[in-house]
């Protein structure tokens, strides 16, 4: 079964990362996403993120009874900083009969080349390119190993979610109801 990775921190998880995972499980060849919740991205500071058991039970919560999507923990039992190609390599040996890609924001491509063993990635792995906001990849279009998809452009991003919610703003269509209960009764990001 090939099965897309959805890298972050999810911070909160939101409307625009269930639209994206949407697209891709109806319109590539991609069957399955897992959202891996990442610990620490080591190139990002790690500023107002949640503790690890709340964002892995955010996205539990926002993609339930979806059979096309799960919830992975794997991060939280590697060392840390977590990187990318360790994940990959340790679910490669874990599920043997299942093939792995990678799905990616355009904006990750700038910084892909500091990533450890990023050959290796290319080489091994395809990764699944969905447009962001303010990058141009007219250039990037003959990358080896990459999957352009159409996507819509989503401008919503947790940082959004996060300043709304400290500022007092109402926020809940940014998220799945179930995402936006637990946020509001946990009193996250107020502060």
């Amino acid at each position: 079964m090939k099965t897309g990775l959805f890298f972050g921190s999810f911070n909160p998880i939101h409307i625009g990362h269930l639209a994206i995972a949407n697209y891709i499980v109806e319109y590539t060849d991609i069957e399955q996403v897992w959202f891996v919740v990442s610990p620490h991205n080591p190139l990002k500071k790690k500023t107002s993120l949640l503790a690890d058991y709340h964002r892995i039970n955010l996205v539990r919560e926002a993609i339930l009874d979806d059979k096309r999507f799960f919830a992975c923990d794997i991060e939280f039992k590697m060392p840390q900083p977590s990187y990318t190609i360790d994940t990959l390599t340790y679910l490669k040996e874990k599920y043997p009969e299942r093939e792995f890609a990678l799905i990616m924001g355009a904006d990750g491509l700038q910084s892909f080349n500091k990533w450890k063993n990023y050959a290796e990635i290319i080489k091994n792995y395809a990764r699944y390119i969905y447009p962001r906001p303010g990058i141009d990849i007219s250039e990037a279009k003959n990358l080896e190993n990459c999957v352009f998809i159409k996507a819509p452009l989503i401008e919503i991003s947790s940082t959004l979610i996060r300043n709304g919610i400290k500022e007092g703003k109402n926020i809940n269509h940014f998220l799945n109801e179930r995402v936006y209960k637990y946020i509001r009764d946990m009193h996250f990001y107020e502060k």
